[in-house]
């Protein structure tokens, strides 16, 4: 009879307990709700975007959170078995770090957001923008890597078995750490230089570069690795370290304008002052010259053909290279139907004493 009781009150405790977290975790949803709200409704009155990135943000962590902190205090007010309470307690030791850890990140990469909602890349003078974010990007993958390592470490610390050994991990870490820089030397390398490059900058996002003899533009930066997308929208995949190490070209370090070139051989007897004045009339036409510079000159002279290069500037390395097409285009269409005396010719010497005759090559 006795044991039945006992038995009986145990049903009773846990019967107890469980609805105490129930109340405790409807109470902590409706006043998430209501926090939530009075947050959104507050940030909807003002006119920056900010501080709706960051709610949105932060919205997901901010539930368990009040969650978490409505089970501790039920648990307060319950009196649990030793047993039970120690294991509230192993699993709050879990819990609690990986729920801030989880709010500081997500407050982390709502800055994030904030820098690329105020910093636009799309516009035309992107500099100041691209330097911005791209600095940003990196500084936030690293603070991600600390946070998620601090947490880590708290959550272990939980455990008395690991807390107790501490010291002796500690001890052996300089050793463990001299292996495993060894064997990751090259991630290590990579990881060293994508924090270089949050500092030293030598390539930013959506710059314009020419690496491996690929044209593309910068469309990712990671702590170790750079995606380039290639004209042809191939991806181009380079370890950090080879922007700092190896050479390669920026045609953005700068600012985005460029100086596009296009040759053309011409005949030697070609009217070059004619061929002048249509390639100004092209440029002047064209709505991707942006107006600061163009010329066209005689760069090399044979006994074949003429070399002319024809200069026009661009706001960008795309509509350069659009307009280089078109005067090169515009120029050769001219060529063969208005100035068909300019077109390169194959001349042939001949020699009336030797009875032969000499081909001069025609150059191309």
């Amino acid at each position: 009879m006795i044991g039945d009781l006992g038995l009986s009150h145990l049903w009773e405790q846990r019967l107890a307990a469980a609805v105490t977290f129930a109340v405790a975790i409807v109470i902590a949803l409706v006043s998430y709700r209501i926090a939530m709200l009075a947050l959104r409704r507050f940030t909807e009155r003002t006119p920056s975007r900010a501080d709706n990135i960051v709610v949105a943000r932060i919205a997901a962590p901010l539930r368990w959170i009040f969650v978490a902190v409505a089970l501790s205090m039920a648990a307060r007010g319950i009196d649990l078995p030793a047993h039970q309470a120690a294991l509230g307690q192993q699993i709050a030791g879990f819990v609690i770090p990986a729920l801030v850890g989880w709010m500081v990140i997500a407050t982390i990469r709502a800055a994030n957001d904030i820098v690329d909602l105020r910093y636009d890349i799309s516009v035309a003078d992107n500099l100041k923008a691209r330097r911005k974010r791209t600095r940003y990007a990196i500084l936030t993958r690293i603070a991600v890597i600390c946070v998620v390592f601090i947490t880590l470490c708290m959550m272990l610390l939980s455990i008395p078995a690991i807390r107790a050994v501490g010291v002796t991990l500690m001890a052996s870490a300089g050793l463990a750490g001299l292996a495993v820089g060894a064997a990751a030397q090259p991630a290590l390398k990579n990881l060293i230089a994508g924090i270089q490059l949050a500092f030293t900058e030598p390539i930013r996002l959506d710059d314009v570069v020419i690496i491996e003899n690929e044209w593309g533009r910068i469309e990712e930066i990671r702590l170790t690795y750079v995606v380039v997308r290639i004209w042809d929208d191939r991806r181009l995949v380079v370890p950090v370290s080879k922007f700092l190490e190896d050479s390669f070209q920026n045609w953005t370090r700068s600012n985005a304008q460029l100086l596009g070139s296009v040759f053309v051989y011409v005949d030697p007897a070609a009217d070059v002052a004619r061929l002048r004045t249509h390639v100004e009339r092209l440029v002047s036409d064209n709505p991707r010259w942006d107006k600061r510079f163009w010329n066209l000159q005689v760069t090399d002279a044979t006994a074949d053909a003429l070399q002319l290069r024809v200069l026009a500037t661009a706001q960008d390395a795309s509509i350069a290279f659009d307009l280089r097409c078109d005067i090169r285009e515009g120029l050769m269409r001219y060529i063969a139907t208005e100035m068909p005396e300019a077109i390169v010719r194959r001349r042939l010497l001949t020699d009336g004493f030797a009875g032969h005759t000499t081909t001069v090559p025609e150059r191309h």
